[in-house]
């Protein structure tokens, strides 16, 4: 749709095409369209009514019939979009009505207030969860005074972690991962005590405990064992690896053996399909995994 751009100095004939692009809805398809249309030279309008583009295709996890990451095909072009000189993005936008004549259109389109400065936007998603309108607005009930039961000893570990951190501005996520390398998760106990002594509400501190695959809220073995299941490695065998571990160990994905030795869990990728199937003990990485290696390879850990 080529949109008309005049000016007093240049008139525009009737039958000449000028000016510049829209490009309704930001999926995929819109955002190669736009690329397309900018790398000629044209200006382009890429617009969508959600607010970001991307479209269905950023909701899903891999692509049919090949089995391909959805967000490794759309990333780069989702950067190409928002950087190109040649695109302007219009999200959050709906068009109104369109007048004129084929290369001589007239669109209006009504543009949704944000209620927020885009230029300082980092995307986050607070202002979503925070939102005055659509969430309803109550006072919170004050945080719970139970008894904190912690030692003298881990007292004195996580004031030396605080002390570490406190020149740092909102160091609660490496507060966290200290603690986590300490004790190989994160006690209860030792998240009331990292609230009340960083006056942060408890609420805060276990959404980001558990939001974060790499902390757990449940004690975990001295040694980790992370199985791919990525896509190369599902191909190469990781379900008949999973199992062999899980019956070397006597347990199952996401428990941890009596002797609090050993950990089983599962992770999407590990970034090496060349080595598929993969497997990580701590921060060991073991690459062409077969059943018959699992045994010797958990040997070398039994007696660490």
């Amino acid at each position: 749709m080529i949109a008309e751009k005049t000016n007093a100095n240049n008139p525009v004939m009737e039958d000449e095409m000028v000016g510049a692009v829209l490009v309704a809805g930001g999926g995929i398809g819109g955002m190669q369209a736009s690329l397309d249309l900018a790398e000629a030279g044209l200006k382009v309008y890429l617009l969508d009514s959600g607010p970001a583009i991307g479209g269905t295709m950023a909701k899903l996890d891999k692509t049919f019939p090949t089995n391909e990451c959805a967000m490794c095909i759309m990333a780069p072009k989702l950067v190409e979009c928002g950087r190109h000189r040649n695109i302007e993005l219009l999200t959050y936008s709906e068009i109104e009505d369109v007048q004129g004549s084929p290369g001589h259109f007239k669109v209006g389109i009504t543009k949704k207030a944000r209620f927020i400065d885009e230029d300082k936007c980092t995307g986050c998603g607070e202002c979503m969860s925070n939102c005055p309108v659509r969430n309803e607005i109550y006072v919170l009930e004050k945080e719970d005074e139970t008894a904190i039961k912690l030692p003298a000893e881990d007292r004195v570990k996580i004031d030396e972690i605080l002390h570490e951190h406190k020149a740092e501005k909102g160091a609660l996520v490496s507060i966290l991962q200290n603690i986590n390398s300490s004790y190989n998760y994160l006690p209860e106990d030792v998240l009331r005590y990292l609230s009340r002594q960083l006056d942060v509400p408890l609420s805060l501190t276990y959404r980001i405990a558990t939001f974060y695959a790499a902390f757990s809220l449940k004690p975990r073995g001295k040694h980790i064992i992370t199985v791919c299941m990525g896509t190369a490695c599902h191909v190469k065998g990781a379900g008949r690896l999973m199992r062999a571990v899980g019956r070397e160990l006597g347990i199952r994905k996401g428990e941890t053996t009596e002797d609090m030795k050993f950990t089983l869990e599962a992770v999407r990728c590990l970034g090496c399909c060349g080595l598929s199937p993969v497997m990580m003990v701590g921060e060991d990485l073991y690459g062409h995994v077969t059943e018959s290696k699992v045994a010797g390879i958990l040997s070398a850990y039994s007696s660490a």
